[in-house]
């Protein structure tokens, strides 16, 4: 998960969730009341206090001495996004929930391309799970040993 900080007038932050170390992760469930399962679950669906529960951690990274209570923003300028790794499960999932029903999937699939950090790994992720496997190879038959001839 990529939780996207755009503060108004300021350049635009990425932080990746899925890259923190214990210590960090130890910090976020202190900091939210939590275990990591269910802030990961509540970034997910754009929880305010998880998404600046997180990136607060990260940005601690560069910024030591920021307290939580410094970083405080506005309603908006928080977002999260899903990374290549989570795009390309939710492409299997939508696939396997919606591949019968053509019109289904197709909305499915723009869904993920808006939900998607990186549209260009959703594209790549849908190719992937729509492109036409190879069936499995086919069995060559084992010979049948020669008989030995009757003399």
């Amino acid at each position: 998960m990529i939780i996207i900080y755009a503060p108004e007038g300021a350049d635009e932050q990425h932080f990746d969730a899925g890259k923190l170390r214990a210590s960090e992760i130890q910090i976020a469930e202190r900091t939210a009341g939590a275990n990591w399962r269910d802030i990961k679950e509540a970034v997910s669906e754009g929880e305010i206090n998880a998404m600046r529960t997180v990136a607060w951690v990260i940005r601690k990274r560069a910024e030591p001495g920021l307290r939580y209570g410094d970083f405080d923003p506005w309603e908006g300028e928080l977002r999260a996004r899903l990374d290549a790794r989570e795009v390309k499960g939710y492409a299997e999932a939508l696939l396997e929930e919606y591949g019968s029903t053509p019109e289904a999937l197709a909305e499915a699939f723009d869904e993920l391309r808006d939900s998607a950090f990186n549209r260009e790994d959703a594209e790549a992720a849908i190719a992937d799970v729509t492109a036409p496997k190879d069936p499995a190879p086919a069995l060559e038959p084992e010979p049948i040993p020669a008989s030995p001839s009757a003399a």
